[in-house]
C-alpha cells in the first residue's frame, strides 16, 4: 500500500465541517452512550465507502473473503456505504448482501437506498424525455435508469451530440467503456454528501476507495481516497493511498488496515511493507 504525504491534511484543511451531537434523555442510556462516542472519537474513521466493479467486485462477484472483510468492518461499529454506476434491480440480482451496507447509492450518484427500510430516494430529476425519444433516431443504443441513461463508446459522440442539439443541461460520466449521462452536477461525490449528512458522519470521518475516473468525485468528497492495484492511472495519481492488491482483495487490504491502526500513518508517505516494520 502507497501512501501519499500532504493530500489528507490539505483536505481537512478546506473542508469547514460541524458536527453536531444529540445525547439521548433517558438518563439510563448516559453510560452506554458515553462510551459508544469515546469510541468513535478515538476512531480516525468511521465509514468506509466503496465503489462495486472493479473495486469491490471481479466480473460483477464480490468473493467470500470479501465478504468478511466487510463484516469484520460493520463488527467495528464502522458505517459502510456502497457507490456504483448501476441500478438497483440489477444490484440486487447479482449481491444478496446489501443489508451489508448502512447506506447504497446508486445510478453514479441519482439514487440512494437504505436496505434497513427499503426506501429508495431520488437525488436529482428523472430522464428527459426528449433526450430518451432522440437516442434511437440517432441508432443510440441505451439503458435508462430511474435518474440515469447508459451507452458504451463509441457512443458518447452521439450523445454529446444530442445533448447539444436538444440544449438540455445534462453531463456525460465515464466508467472505462461505459458512458453515463446524468443531470449536470450529479456524480458519486454529491451524492455520498448527501448520504453521510443522513447517517451524521462527517466527511473528514471517511475512506473512500475507487478503481474508475467516476470514483474521483467520491474520492474527493472523502477525507482519505484509496485506489485498488487495478486501478485507472488517473485515478492512482489522484488517490491518497494506492493499494497493493486488486479488487476485492485491494479492499479487504484497506479494511485490514483500518481495523489493526485505524490508518494513523497514512499521511507520513510510508509503504505498506514500512508501515508493517512498525
Amino acid at each position: 500500500m502507497l501512501i501519499k504525504p500532504g493530500m489528507v491534511q490539505q483536505k481537512a484543511k478546506d473542508q469547514h465541517l460541524t458536527i453536531t451531537e444529540v445525547l439521548p434523555t433517558q438518563k439510563f442510556l448516559h453510560s452506554n452512550y458515553g462510551r459508544l462516542r469515546e469510541h468513535h472519537n478515538a476512531m480516525r474513521f468511521l465509514a468506509l465507502a466503496t465503489d462495486y466493479d472493479g473495486t469491490l467486485a471481479h466480473d460483477g462477484v464480490v468473493d467470500e473473503s470479501t465478504l468478511a472483510a466487510l463484516k469484520r468492518l460493520r463488527a467495528s461499529g464502522r458505517k459502510l456505504l456502497l457507490v456504483t454506476g448501476r441500478h438497483l434491480p440489477d444490484l440486487f440480482r447479482i449481491f444478496p448482501e446489501l443489508s451489508l451496507f448502512d447506506r447504497v447509492i446508486v445510478e453514479n450518484g441519482g439514487v440512494l437506498y437504505r436496505p434497513d427500510t427499503r426506501e429508495e430516494r431520488l437525488l436529482c430529476k428523472p430522464p428527459n424525455p426528449r433526450f430518451l425519444a432522440a437516442l434511437p433516431e440517432r441508432n443510440v443504443p441505451f439503458v435508462a435508469g430511474r435518474t440515469i441513461v447508459a451507452t458504451w463508446r463509441p457512443h458518447d459522440v452521439a450523445v454529446l451530440a444530442t445533448i447539444r442539439d436538444l440544449g438540455l443541461d445534462l453531463q456525460v460520466i465515464f466508467n472505462k467503456e461505459s458512458v453515463m449521462v446524468l443531470p449536470s452536477g450529479v456524480n458519486k461525490g454529491t451524492a455520498l454528501k448527501i448520504a453521510i449528512e443522513d447517517l451524521g458522519v462527517p466527511a473528514h470521518k471517511i475512506i473512500s476507495v475507487g478503481d474508475a475516473e467516476n470514483d474521483l468525485p467520491l474520492l474527493r468528497m472523502s477525507e482519505c481516497g484509496a485506489a485498488v492495484a487495478n486501478a485507472l492511472p488517473s485515478v492512482k495519481e489522484q488517490a491518497d493511498i494506492v493499494l497493493e492488491k486488486p479488487r476485492g482483495a485491494g479492499v479487504a487490504e484497506l479494511i485490514e488496515h483500518l481495523l489493526r491502526d485505524d490508518l494513523p500513518s497514512h499521511h507520513t508517505g510510508l509503504s505498506l511493507s514500512a508501515i508493517m516494520r512498525r
